[in-house]
């Protein structure tokens, strides 16, 4: 892509967007964001794990590292945003314990153990005393655990508010509309903006697509929502005064259901989270927040004597692979989307990316396994036709009839 030193459009203010708009501005781009929820969707209902470690899972060798290299990103930008703003983001970073509950629990974590550690990952194996020694309130069922001392966590939501306060700063425009499709130029082969739901043409030299599961109703890309609901729980501060009742984010394994619970410095403790195909529905259910209150009481049996906060739920960016999807799409198009449960963890190390792929400049060689074209051989859901009822905004740029593949080129109307 021809450098654009103009400016950008960025449709989707999560916190890809928010990285990503923040340090195109630093490089002197004009850069508006245009979101229709004030980017409270996935982002904001996150538990803001940064857990490479605990996360690396089989067959994704590929993804681990690109999480890995996400890692020092992140602390480089949250020390870049508190010395702007003179705002911390909630970076904790006491790594995570993960216990089991059963012999069939501690295999299947003893045998995430070894492929991690195949991989070079520190993991610490620990047993059920001294996984209590770390954490006194787990209960006394705990069979094992496995310290992963290089994962981190933050303030999802204090880093989204510090992030989107830099950015304003720094110049970026924020625009409250819903983008229901994309504008061409004459010869259908580079993108010149956005049309929104009420009709406004909006214009740039670059449009950067990274609204995360909503980035299929705008191009034919394999992007599908992956709901999952969460809860916030409020530690009493009849409890808190005696000491913290969690000091880092805890995973289990309870009877095969996976549950974590992720302290805040406030005394609020995040625990998500379920994981569900059920399209872009993001309603909370009774199922779900039975299922998170009965794990979180199995693995901390004190939780029963926390406050209520908030359940929510959100509509995460999952991909065949799992892995994100960056890259020119074609002139004036830029891809950032498909993060999966990763989109915090990444958001700064994709604003790199965003950002060089913006001023033509290579990416870092991490990125090399996750293009648009690498699904060439997907074939993702259909629009409707018109004689269907339309279960998605109408686009500017309806698909061509017979293009059933994905295909990393601009196609005119």
């Amino acid at each position: 892509m021809a450098a654009h030193r103009g400016d950008a459009l960025l449709v989707g203010g999560g916190a890809i967007g928010l990285a990503a708009a923040y340090r195109l501005a630093e490089r002197g781009v004009t850069v508006r964001v245009v979101d229709a929820s004030s980017g409270r969707n996935a982002s904001w209902a996150a538990a803001g794990m940064l857990a490479p470690v605990s996360e690396a899972a089989f067959g994704e060798d590929e993804l681990t590292r690109l999480n890995l290299a996400a890692v020092p990103a992140f602390g480089r930008l949250a020390t870049e945003l508190q010395e702007r703003t003179g705002q911390p983001v909630g970076l904790r970073t006491e790594g995570t314990l993960a216990v089991a509950f059963n012999a069939d629990d501690r295999a299947a974590l003893d045998r995430l153990t070894e492929f991690r550690r195949g991989l070079g990952l520190g993991a610490e194996r620990l047993s059920g005393a001294a996984a209590r020694a770390l954490e006194p309130y787990l209960a006394t069922g705990v069979r094992g655990g496995v310290l992963t001392a290089d994962d981190l966590s933050v303030d999802n939501r204090r880093y989204l508010t510090v992030l989107r306060s830099a950015a304003e700063a720094a110049g970026v425009r924020f625009v409250t509309a819903e983008v229901s499709g994309l504008l061409w130029g004459s010869a259908g082969d580079r993108v010149n903006g956005v049309r929104t739901s009420a009709g406004a043409e909006l214009r740039a030299g670059v449009v950067v697509l990274c609204g995360g599961a909503a980035t299929g109703s705008l191009l034919q890309v394999p992007v599908q929502p992956v709901k999952g609901q969460i809860l916030r729980l409020a530690v009493p501060e009849r409890l808190r005064s005696a000491g913290p009742v969690l000091t880092r984010t805890v995973r289990g394994i309870v009877r095969g259901s996976e549950i974590y619970l992720v302290p805040r410095s406030d005394g609020e403790v995040v625990v998500g989270a379920t994981s569900e195909q059920q399209g872009h529905d993001t309603g909370v259910t009774a199922g779900g927040v039975y299922e998170l209150l009965r794990n979180a009481y199995e693995l901390l049996p004190i939780s029963s004597e926390f406050g209520f906060v908030e359940a929510r739920a959100g509509s995460r960016p999952g991909t065949p692979d799992n892995g994100p999807i960056l890259g020119q799409v074609c002139d004036g198009l830029v891809l950032a989307t498909g993060h999966y449960r990763n989109g915090i963890l990444l958001s700064a190390l994709t604003a790199e990316a965003v950002a060089a792929l913006v001023d033509g400049e290579p990416v870092a060689p991490v990125w090399r396994p996750f293009p648009p074209d690498r699904f060439a051989g997907y074939r993702p859901p259909q629009r409707p036709t018109a004689t269907e009822p339309a279960t998605e905004p109408a686009t500017a740029d309806p698909v061509p009839a017979g293009l059933t593949n994905w295909e990393p080129a601009c196609r005119s109307r």
